[in-house]
């Protein structure tokens, strides 16, 4: 069991690291499954070992948005929030790799908290990191043209040669393909990148946006 590769674990004492070990339970999905969605209330909360989760938001067709990525070690906050709060979840969540990891019941998490004052300030940390990041993607979505936010995800890879799909590109910045397709051919019409059949590759070393 590697649970103790999460950031909270080494914070408690050893009963209260004895009282997480007995209740959790291993999960393990593959990809695409949808951990839950948007208005689902959470009956526990996972802790992610290993894969990718995605959290989105839909709108009313096809058009999806990416609000983070759950990434291994890390505790999701729609998650949390949804368990602890007994409210429904405000997105959806959906493995974008073979995921493992634990569930960890929300009467449990409760418990914890309770019990340990270090757990409760590793949840309420959650949410202030978390908080700050969606905030910038309010701030981005807000005040910047999609072409900017477009060369802004293409540098957050940092590949050179980015392997991915234009409808993917699309979920992650809450667009249209064929918008994407068109900002793409844009941006390899000026010598910005290369299109090829699932690849970016990019051409310039100064990019700016």
């Amino acid at each position: 069991m590697q649970i103790t590769s999460f950031g909270f674990f080494e914070m408690l004492n050893e009963q209260e690291r004895q009282f997480v070990k007995e209740r959790l339970k291993k999960v393990s999905l593959p990809s695409s499954s949808i951990l839950f969605f948007n208005g689902d209330s959470c009956e526990g909360i996972l802790l992610l070992e290993k894969g990718k989760v995605r959290l989105y938001l839909q709108g009313d067709g096809d058009e999806t948005i990416t609000l983070y990525h759950l990434m291994p070690n890390e505790q999701c906050i729609v998650n949390t929030s949804s368990a602890l709060s007994n409210t429904p979840a405000i997105a959806t969540a959906e493995a974008a790799t073979d995921i493992e990891g634990w569930l960890f019941p929300k009467d449990a998490v409760k418990e914890l908290m309770a019990r340990s004052p270090k757990y409760q300030e590793y949840i309420f940390s959650l949410f202030t990191v978390r908080l700050a990041s969606l905030a910038e993607i309010i701030e981005d979505i807000k005040f910047s043209r999609l072409r900017v936010r477009l060369l802004r995800w293409l540098l957050a890879q940092n590949e050179k040669e980015i392997l991915t799909t234009h409808k993917h590109i699309a979920e992650e910045l809450g667009s249209a393909r064929v918008v994407i397709s068109r900002l793409l051919k844009t941006l390899e019409n000026d010598g910005t990148i290369e299109l090829s059949r699932g690849k970016i590759v990019i051409k310039r070393d100064n990019v700016c946006v």
